[in-house]
């Protein structure tokens, strides 16, 4: 009996020093499970929402198994709808654009980037491309002025802000320079969009060669990667991150941490299922990677001001 209870003492004894360690109150340790039964991650549909679902349902139910929790995952409409949904801390857990994230915290929502996406090259950033038909006269972005153009949403980092950043730096008014500028809802549409003739061209997000959302979607028969080229690559852009809000206690975001950054060797198949086996595994993240794009974000709404739009 004695020798157990020395057990059950030294293990105590090491959990408290563990939570200690990590700046959690012991209270604080056993408490969030009934405060947060139940932990929404969102994400926004890139693809459609049923392979969205495919991609990520695998993976809330890995972080169900890690954190002993139930995790819900939940797609949003839009950009707009992840950030109000954090702003409420409706949603616990996200993954964001690099601009949405960055429009998030410049608008007071209180959530810290923890895990970030690494492309097969082993950068941390990816590319915004403007794509026409492979057969179309159109050689560089100037060459469709008077067409019609097709950017993804508001918030979109490679399907808007970046865009009218580096159009407005080539001396370019979308609004003037293009016969119309329609936002397609999706980065998909957008590439079906010129597809379908609706739109002449479209911007869309590239990491290389290996991996972008136009080979996504050939890959699964949608499009044909062959009908489409770019005309336009910026310069490389800061990677999505995954972010939780600031509120949450510290052993559940040192847990969520945990779960994420090391996901790619606790369950490959899960890591891989949601990128095709074409990304690196995650790696940690803090805001000041994000600070040129918040600055990005400022930037652009002043382009808005002065429009008027």
């Amino acid at each position: 009996m004695l020798n157990r209870r020395l057990v059950i003492a030294g293990t105590a004894g090491i959990a408290l020093a563990n939570s200690l360690a990590l700046g959690i109150k012991p209270a604080e340790a056993q408490d969030w499970k009934s405060k947060y039964p139940e932990i929404i991650f969102a994400i926004i549909p890139h693809e459609n929402a049923t392979t969205t679902t495919n991609r990520y349902t695998p993976f809330v139910e890995y972080l169900s198994r890690e954190l002993g929790a139930k995790v819900t995952l939940r797609l949003a409409n839009d950009y707009a709808a992840v950030i109000e949904g954090q702003r409420a801390e409706n949603i616990h857990i996200a993954m964001y654009g690099p601009a949405s994230y960055a429009r998030a915290r410049a608008t007071g929502v209180k959530v810290e980037p923890f895990a970030i996406e690494v492309s097969s090259d082993g950068s941390r950033g990816y590319h915004s491309v403007l794509y026409v038909k492979a057969n179309a006269p159109y050689q560089k972005l100037e060459d469709l002025k008077g067409k019609n153009l097709c950017l993804v949403d508001p918030n979109s980092t490679s399907g808007n802000n970046v865009p009218r950043f580096a159009m407005d730096k080539m001396g370019i008014d979308p609004d003037k320079f293009f016969s119309k500028v329609v936002y397609a809802g999706t980065h998909e549409n957008a590439v079906i969009a010129v597809d379908q003739g609706t739109c002449d061209g479209a911007f869309n997000w590239w990491n290389d060669e290996k991996e972008s959302n136009l080979g996504r979607m050939a890959s699964r028969g949608l499009v044909k990667a062959e009908n489409f080229r770019i005309v336009f690559k910026s310069d490389r852009i800061v990677n999505s991150p995954m972010a939780y809000l600031s509120s949450l206690p510290e052993d559940l975001k040192a847990k969520i941490r945990d779960a994420v950054l090391n996901i790619a060797t606790r369950d490959k198949a899960t890591f891989d299922g949601i990128y095709g086996g074409k990304q690196l595994p995650f790696e940690a993240v803090d805001h000041a990677a994000y600070e040129p794009v918040v600055e990005l974000i400022k930037f652009v709404d002043s382009l808005r001001k002065k429009s008027g739009s």
